[in-house]
């Protein structure tokens, strides 16, 4: 039960862009359409994933003073398979879409968070349900955003007319459009949580970003230290 609790912790309870507010950057930049923030949302996860399990498997083994930059280097081997996976096999569209948010997964929030956060002092298996569950999580959140968006804007979902003569909105396809549909998304949300807790007769608290969700910090300090 324990390790179900700990895949379907990232779908709703700690979804990386719903509660935590991490990957901000590629979910306002890619969730135009609900086909781009697919292709994100499976890269993302497949990186989450592997590097989960690889760091997982061989924390015991790295030492302390240079676990992040090894953590690091091993997020950037799974990116740089995704992204030569893509280009080999993605549509062309779907990667000139997405350009230079694939590389830059390697200093996404979320994946260096949860390596550090979670893998490094976790088993493998949990550490894969983990990375599973956030990347999920990520990708639902990611494809709500853009499927909202790109019906709005078209009246298409996946590129596919769903609504004949739509008046177009395009404000939604612009970037202040992904800012106005997250923040009906994180309110919904609220409103949500609002509601459980005071079934329950509980105060809801918003949550607020701690290390133990990313540890960028902890990551700069590092450099600094090795530079001097």
């Amino acid at each position: 039960m324990s390790l179900f609790k700990e895949f379907i912790k990232g779908i709703w309870k700690e979804n990386p862009v719903l509660v935590l507010m991490l990957g901000m950057c590629p979910t306002l930049a890619v969730s135009s359409s609900a086909k781009n923030a697919l292709g994100m949302g499976i890269a993302t996860t497949f990186v989450l994933l592997g590097s989960n399990i690889v760091i997982s498997a061989v924390r015991k083994f790295i030492p302390e003073k240079v676990h992040i930059p090894c953590y690091i280097v091993v997020i950037a081997a799974f990116v740089t398979i995704i992204e030569k996976l893509m280009k080999a096999y993605a549509p062309p569209e779907l990667n000139a879409s997405l350009g230079i948010f694939i590389p830059l997964i390697v200093v996404n929030c979320i994946v260096l968070g949860r390596a550090e956060a979670f893998a490094g002092k976790n088993g493998v298996i949990a550490s894969a349900l983990d990375g599973l569950g956030m990347g999920v999580g990520f990708t639902l959140a990611l494809m709500a955003l853009g499927a909202v968006r790109e019906f709005i804007a078209d009246g298409t979902l996946f590129e596919l007319q769903v609504v004949s003569n739509w008046q177009q909105f395009v404000l939604l396809k612009l970037p202040p459009g992904a800012f106005i549909v997250l923040a009906v998304f994180l309110t919904i949300m609220n409103v949500i949580k609002i509601r459980q807790h005071a079934k329950e007769g509980k105060t809801y608290t918003p949550p607020e970003l701690s290390c133990s969700s990313c540890r960028l910090c902890d990551f700069a300090k590092g450099i600094q230290e090795h530079q001097n």
